[in-house]
């Protein structure tokens, strides 16, 4: 059985990339209505930090197995 950190680590990275892909699509095609921060893209932000979250528990927890 792989540890529980492995599956989180899957979960950080695929919600990452969804985030990171909405926060794409709203750079090119921005809303008509922008918010206060909206020029910081903290959705590109976030899901970068997602996915680099994720691909350290991955790469970590990837050997160890739980008995």
């Amino acid at each position: 059985m792989k540890p529980i950190w492995y599956f989180v680590g899957i979960l950080l990275f695929i919600m990452g990339s969804i985030v990171l892909l909405a926060g794409l699509y709203t750079w090119f095609y921005p809303p008509p209505e922008q918010k206060i921060l909206a020029y910081l893209h903290p959705d590109l932000w976030w899901g970068a930090v997602m996915i680099i979250a994720g691909t350290i528990f991955l790469l970590t927890n990837r050997k160890k197995t739980v008995a």
